[in-house]
């Protein structure tokens, strides 16, 4: 052959290869209203970035006739490019080759690509759309899967992983999503769950469809498993790209900055009336966020789940922050169990990549009852405190108005290692509200002497003035000056350095 006959042929592999599974499994696709893999990896990377490897990779299994159907790349796709100029390595499974099941050599590849990601410090990110494991290669599969989530735990806590269901993502194949670090859905068209309807109403005769079972609104509202939902395939890769804007490419780097028009200066004249003089009126903890971060813009993650806790990323003088606040707009702002869970892992995830935490905390207490107690409530609130303590990064805690009992405590107190604790004028710092408090002291006395006991009460804890004097609280603040005095905070605690004691690693009630 001539060589320019060796390189006609080499296009035409190369275009074979990428056609997956041929022209009628990709119309079938589309009809299915579904991307193909590589126009998703398109959509999700800058312009003309992706580099494709092992394109012309084949399975090797030879049994119920696999040898004879053979088709390049065998069912993901998978490589690197960038996302607003910064390196992530991605992959994606082809629904078009055999379901996009996971072969032994579709898991060399993904494997091949989370340890370039680890070797030179950068995102990965998972396309999922996938039948499970390749019922025809057997243990292959499965170990398969094994050293996928391998690399997955290696991984975690060095490198953002994040992963998108677009499509089925059944049995086994739900665990590597679950180890990454965020997971994005798509209403209607994803779905995950590790026994399927079928299995489900074999065991159980309840019959539930897939939606019902895994969906996208299932898993984000119910079960916590999503922490995003997109309404099409662009949204939810485009969502993707705004939380990587904030995040560090690996937990050596710093999270980028991102220069703003918003002066650190501006004050928040709303803020002044946005609480409510009763403290049992509840109001919108989001409408403060968004008052005092940067362009007002707040990146909110778990949105439907856990609504009684807010956690998410904003920007504060153009640094990457993560946010924690009660939401006395649902549930009084309680701390519950899916509360608890929510918040303890985005803590320890911001910890991971020296990602500083802001606490806005209005907190009543534990949400009290028998279904939260025999559920673990113990346990589960106790994991909040424990990540706040173990957390190493700049910790800034602003009390807005209550702070009561074991809540207060766990939500980033100055005696559980915030560096900063700001009050409002009107925090209420104490064990409990005056109410309880005086219900407890004065059970038996007359109407007069309670009501003389509440006054003295609320005089004595309903105001931060108290934990101001043991330096619990470092400054009392109005709500219009809150944008800078973050700020302020955030600029003092920049270089802080410390370090937990040696050990292998703590033993985080789970």
């Amino acid at each position: 052959m001539t060589l320019q006959e060796i390189y006609h042929s080499f296009e035409e592999k190369d275009k074979a290869a990428e056609l997956g599974g041929g022209e009628k499994a990709i119309e079938k696709q589309k009809n299915a209203g579904k991307q193909t893999a590589r126009e998703r990896i398109d959509m999700l990377l800058d312009e003309n970035t992706f580099v494709e490897i092992d394109k012309f990779v084949f399975h090797e299994c030879h049994d119920y006739g696999m040898q004879n159907k053979r088709i390049a790349g065998d069912g993901v796709v998978t490589g690197y490019g960038k996302i607003e100029g910064r390196l992530v390595y991605v992959y994606a499974y082809d629904f078009t080759v055999y379901g996009g099941s996971l072969s032994r050599t579709n898991a060399n590849k993904i494997v091949k690509v989370q340890k370039l990601a680890m070797k030179n410090g950068a995102p990965v990110i998972a396309l999922n759309d996938s039948g499970g494991a390749r019922i025809q290669e057997g243990v292959m599969a499965l170990s398969g899967y094994s050293d996928i989530f391998y690399q997955n735990i290696k991984a975690s806590g060095v490198v953002p992983q994040i992963s998108a269901i677009l499509g089925p993502c059944a049995g086994g194949a739900c665990y590597s999503p679950a180890l990454t670090d965020f997971i994005f859905m798509v209403k209607e068209k994803s779905y995950m769950f590790v026994t399927g309807p079928d299995v489900v109403k074999t065991v159980t005769h309840e019959e539930l469809t897939k939606e019902e079972l895994g969906g996208a609104n299932t898993h984000a509202s119910k079960s916590g498993v999503a922490h995003f939902v997109g309404e099409d395939e662009e949204e939810t890769l485009m969502m993707i790209r705004e939380l990587l804007s904030f995040l560090p490419s690996n937990n050596m780097e710093d999270p980028p900055i991102v220069p703003t028009q918003d002066s650190i200066h501006r004050e928040s004249p709303d803020l002044q009336t946005l609480i409510p003089d009763d403290p049992n009126i509840p109001y919108d903890m989001k409408k403060l966020i968004e008052e005092v971060v940067d362009e007002h813009y707040f990146f909110e993650i778990m949105s439907q789940f856990a609504q009684n806790i807010v956690v998410g990323f904003a920007r504060l003088g153009g640094r990457s922050v993560g946010i924690v606040a009660n939401q006395p707009a649902y549930l009084a702002g309680v701390l519950d169990i899916d509360a608890s869970d929510k918040a303890a892992r985005f803590i320890r995830f911001c910890d991971c990549f020296d990602i500083p935490i802001i606490t806005f905390e209005d907190v009543p207490g534990f949400l009290p009852g028998r279904d939260q107690e025999h559920n673990g409530i113990i346990r589960h609130g106790a994991k909040i405190v424990f990540a706040y303590v173990e957390a190493t990064i700049p910790k800034i805690t602003l009390i807005t108005r209550k702070a009561y009992g074991g809540a207060y405590i766990v939500m980033s107190s100055k005696e559980s290692g915030a560096d900063v604790n700001l009050a409002y004028p009107n925090a209420e710092i104490a064990v409990m509200g005056a109410a309880g408090a005086v219900n407890v002291l004065y059970r038996s006395s007359n109407e007069e002497e309670r009501q003389k006991a509440l006054n003295e009460y609320n005089e004595l804890f309903s105001n931060p003035y108290r934990a101001a004097e043991k330096g619990y609280v470092d400054e009392i603040i109005l709500p219009k000056d809150t944008r800078y005095k973050l700020i302020q905070a955030l600029e003092m605690t920049a270089n802080k350095t410390e370090t937990n004691p040696p050990k292998k690693h703590g033993n985080m009630p789970l």
